[in-house]
């Protein structure tokens, strides 16, 4: 069979019929993403094709270092040319990582390249990007006109002004609408370092003198509503687990002063505190309809020598053990007895959770709407084909998969929209083996249902759009 053929993945005459009548053709609605809204707004154009597709993406990074590459080559004072002669150097290397895939979909699908990259023809590739690059359609408008895309929920801390995203909802030129989502780990993870930096940033911004729990608790709220007058839809909490531990107002207050002082915090100190705050914001996203969703199980910033050099988010995070839920189970719990429980999405980075996950979310569903909890899309380490069927076949065994609202990019690219497409096609062809084994029946008309729904249609109900 032919590389990418536009029936890549799809092995079965029933996995063809899903993706090529029901899923190819729909918008893309990119709900978590870490995209720059300002180069949205500036409809930003790149130089080349290494600043819009090595600039930032620490997936690249790790498959260039592991081909034994200086760092100066990679994030360092090299040109962008050699930066990007190293990744295609690396590239054909990478047999069954999704990064093959994800690459040659983005050069087939934008620059209409073929021909796969690696030493010998990088130089060939990179000319003809390059010049497409500077034409109207490959601005940063232009990419994500040309993959459709409906909806983009960036990722933004509670003290951003949100400037360009009212610049750019003021200008009221772009169909795509693009949405603040409200991270406030900075203020929440109370033992990590910058939390007293981050308090005092939140203060100025939001006009608030902060100086109890109680008064940031006030600030978090005031700057989540002024995220939800531009339209925020989502929240998003980086947890290196769920924990949950309930303590007093006075235990509240006097972690935060300790970590205000400088002092060090216990682990029991920081899980009261953060467990405070999560129940806290998690009644107001009930209350004003913001989706909660909630990321654990990283190990980030492992190598030491390299986080002192590059700084976080530069590629040494790991997988960490997942946990047993009952942090989870507890924490969903209690913003249920209180009905304040808002829709949330889950995601584990330890792909041993989706079984966990799967019969957590079953305990805490309601009529408010279908899936209202759900059981987020194989995220990072686990985006991979084989971790995306994993996800699925956990979530179709244990829950409704046809309510599951699907596919995001948690990308910084704007090229990654094909990984949208990655995921469809992964998507029918799981469905597709089923018909194909007897194991549901060939009815089409169901079957499109649900992968216009997993696709589109089930995102779009689910963030109100």
């Amino acid at each position: 069979m032919k590389f990418l053929s536009e029936d890549f993945l799809l092995h079965t005459p029933a996995a063809r019929k899903l993706y090529h009548d029901y899923a190819e053709g729909l918008p893309i609605i990119d709900y978590h993403c870490h995209i720059s809204p300002k180069e949205v707004f500036e409809d930003r154009k790149f130089d080349n094709i290494s600043q819009v597709w090595l600039g930032g993406d620490h997936y690249k990074w790790r498959i260039i270092r592991t081909n034994g590459v200086p760092e100066e080559e990679i994030t360092g004072s090299a040109s962008d040319r050699v930066k990007f002669q190293r990744f295609a150097e690396a590239l054909p290397l990478a047999i069954g990582n999704p990064m093959y895939h994800w690459t040659h979909l983005e050069l087939k699908r934008f620059f209409g390249i073929e021909t796969p990259l690696n030493a010998d023809s990088a130089e060939e590739i990179w000319t003809e990007c390059n010049r497409l690059l500077q034409t109207p359609d490959f601005s940063v408008r232009g990419l994500i006109r040309r993959s459709d895309v409906a909806m983009i929920g960036t990722t933004d801390d509670p003290a951003d002004s949100l400037e360009w995203h009212k610049k750019i909802a003021d200008e009221n030129k772009m169909e795509t609408r693009v949405l603040p989502s409200f991270r406030p780990d900075k203020t929440v993870n109370i033992e990590k370092p910058g939390f007293k930096e981050a308090v005092e940033n939140l203060s100025k911004v939001a006009g608030i003198a902060i100086g109890s729990a109680k008064d940031l608790k006030k600030a978090l709220t005031a700057r989540l509503e002024f995220f939800c007058s531009l339209g925020c839809k989502a929240s998003d909490h980086g947890l290196d687990a769920v924990s949950f531990c309930k303590g007093s107002e006075a235990e509240v207050e006097e972690a935060f002063g300790k970590a205000m002082t400088g002092k060090p915090l216990t682990a029991r100190e920081a899980d009261i505190f953060r467990t405070d705050m999560l129940l806290h914001l998690g009644k107001d996203y009930a209350r004003l309809g913001v989706v909660m969703q909630l990321h654990y199980g990283c190990l980030r910033n492992n190598n030491t020598k390299k986080f002192q050099l590059l700084g976080p988010d530069t590629g040494f995070d790991t997988i960490a053990g997942g946990g047993d839920g009952k942090g989870l189970n507890a924490l969903l719990n209690a913003l249920e007895m209180e009905d304040a429980l808002p829709k949330t999405i889950i995601y584990s980075l330890d792909p041993k959770d989706n079984q966990l996950i799967d019969t957590i979310i079953g305990a805490f569903q309601s009529t408010e709407c279908p899936g209202k909890i759900q059981h987020g899309s194989a995220w990072w380490f686990n985006d991979t084909k084989s971790g995306m069927e994993e996800q699925l076949r956990s979530l179709a065994n244990l829950s409704l998969l046809g309510n599951f609202v699907g596919m995001l990019t948690d990308s910084r690219s704007f090229l990654s929209y094909t990984r949208h497409e990655y995921f469809r096609r992964i998507l029918c062809s799981f469905l597709g083996d089923l018909v194909d084994k007897g194991e549901y029946p060939e009815d089409y008309k169901t079957l499109g249902k649900i992968v216009e729904g997993i696709s589109y249609y089930n995102a779009k109900r689910y963030f109100e759009l």
